[in-house]
């Protein structure tokens, strides 16, 4: 009994990444004034747990960021950038 227990916890655990799901999330970024800020918002990003891809588009002063929302947030995202020095919100 206690083996199986032990198989059907084993089970759920590793299951649990199933439960996980990629999502991704634009970030209105309006303090990107240079060609080098959207560097810094990439790196700051890129920096966050689970954060598995970041577009930055300059002209729009955008970041599109693809997360696994099992290992990060969105305020875990806006707080990078703003400790970066580039406060952002969630683009409607």
């Amino acid at each position: 009994m206690k083996k199986l227990v032990a198989l059907i916890s084993l089970a759920a655990t590793l299951s649990a990444p199933a439960w996980a799901a990629n999502k991704t999330v634009v970030l209105s970024v309006s303090g990107m004034t240079c060609t080098a800020c959207p560097i810094t918002v990439k790196k700051a990003l890129n920096k966050v747990a689970g954060v598995e891809k970041v577009d930055i588009s300059f002209e729009k002063r955008e970041a599109a960021v693809t997360f696994d929302d099992a290992k990060t947030n969105v305020e875990a995202l806006t707080k990078a950038t703003k400790d970066a020095g580039y406060p952002s919100t969630i683009k409607k």
